[in-house]
């Protein structure tokens, strides 16, 4: 069987995509083909550039859907995952992608989800509102914001004196830890997670 081809859509700091990068790296099933990034990223270029990895900016306002699905056409990508992408994806690429994105997001969703919801916004609103755990969703996108169907959640306590930003350490060693062997066991099975 071909390697399935996964295309890494990234708007920060990229470190999600650099462990996947890393993760799939000596893998015989599975290979990042290529990583869109909404803004300028050195260090995700840098590393794609050495892995022989295509890596694209789109710095403009607006991603039109052609051009993601002209992107993931032109390098034969099986599957999309979104690596802290904050732009919502384009219907046209949902449909022509069914149950084959796959998104992280730093809380346990269907609380601290929709629009607005990433990053330190998520940890501040679940401390705020003196939750009791948090943790990491993995799920399949679908045309609202984290609303797809959920494919694993992983945990962990909240301290009664954890602020936002011990949270977003702990959620990123969860993410770290989880995301790559959970996107792995998607993709071999091709489409659900056992």
């Amino acid at each position: 069987m071909a390697k399935q081809r996964l295309s890494l859509f990234i708007s920060g700091k990229g470190t999600n995509a650099i462990n996947l990068i890393h993760y799939f790296k000596n893998s015989t099933d599975v290979e990042v083909a290529a990583v869109l990034s909404t803004k300028a990223n050195e260090r995700v270029e840098s590393l794609c550039n050495e892995e022989e990895i295509s890596y694209e900016s789109f710095t403009q306002k607006t991603i039109e859907a052609l051009d993601l699905m002209q992107f993931c056409e032109k390098k034969s990508i099986d599957w999309i995952i979104l690596a802290g992408f904050l732009k919502k994806v384009p219907e046209e690429l949902v449909r022509h992608y069914p149950n084959k994105i796959i998104n992280l997001h730093p809380a346990l969703l269907p609380k601290f989800g929709g629009k607005g919801m990433y990053g330190m916004h998520v940890h501040t609103a679940v401390v705020e509102a003196k939750e009791q755990k948090s943790g990491i969703t993995i799920h399949y996108v679908n045309e609202e914001f984290d609303k797809g169907e959920i494919i694993a959640q992983f945990e962990i306590k909240i301290d009664t004196e954890e602020s936002p930003e011990s949270l977003a350490e702990k959620i990123h060693d969860l993410e770290m830890t989880h995301f790559p062997e959970v996107v792995e066991r998607v993709v071999k099975s091709l489409n659900r997670f056992k």
